[in-house]
């Protein structure tokens, strides 16, 4: 079940006039940047990494509503990650793809604001959803803020992405109908997404500049993953 992010300006949000849905869109106005496969830092190479948790958080985490609070942050010296579920963030700036009619839950901000200050496209930006600062754990304590750079896993795809939203205090795992879209799972905020197998890596102290830059991110994300993998 996919539960709505709790974006910093959700509460002043307007309500945005519906637009065609995914089942209309014409393949042609896809926007997401997909990208196939891996860069050169592979999958195997980072779950390899990530494979041995040391806890930063100070609980755990559920996926969704009603589920088992069992998922940790963890943490180290040069980044931290979750392994969890992803549910679709389409939030931020109305498009075709991500508005009130495709998404009932829809909100028309995001916690982050591009360089021009318009709210985040996640159905062009890859970006990922951490969690409100809680007791659980607080992100900005671990050198992770807006613009943040991420290697999201998921089978043998890397998706590189930004933090770019914030979601409910106690659930963690979500990200934007782009990086879903790249990394091969399906992006509908109504009912898709993917219940395991997801790794979100966040280096820590990184920045994607502008946020808005997904070939900065990539470029930043290829030179992080390398170094982290090799991290002693």
């Amino acid at each position: 079940m996919r539960v709505q992010s709790l974006t910093l300006a959700a509460a002043s949000a307007a309500l945005l006039a519906p637009t065609m849905s995914p089942a209309t869109e014409p393949a042609a106005a896809r926007t997401a940047p997909v990208v196939r496969g891996e860069g050169e830092v592979k999958a195997a190479d980072l779950l390899a990494r990530v494979r041995h948790c040391t806890p930063v958080s100070r609980g755990r985490y559920r996926s969704d509503d009603g589920t088992p609070a069992t998922i940790p942050v963890c943490g180290t010296r040069d980044a931290v990650f979750w392994k969890a579920d992803m549910d679709i963030d389409c939030d931020g700036r109305r498009g075709r793809l991500c508005n009130r009619r495709t998404d009932p839950l829809f909100s028309g901000a995001t916690a982050y604001q591009q360089s021009d200050g318009r709210y985040l496209s996640a159905e062009r930006l890859p970006y990922i959803v951490v969690p409100t600062p809680s007791r659980i754990w607080d992100y900005r304590d671990h050198g992770v803020h807006g613009g943040a750079v991420a290697a999201v896993v998921y089978e043998d795809r890397v998706q590189y992405a930004v933090v770019g939203d914030v979601g409910p205090r106690g659930i963690i795992g979500e990200a934007s109908y782009a990086t879903a879209d790249a990394l091969g799972i399906r992006p509908d905020p109504r009912g898709g997404g993917t219940p395991s197998g997801v790794t979100y890596i966040v280096f820590k102290d990184s920045q994607a500049k502008p946020i808005e830059d997904h070939a900065a991110a990539v470029a930043a994300g290829e030179r992080l993953a390398g170094l982290f993998v090799r991290e002693k």
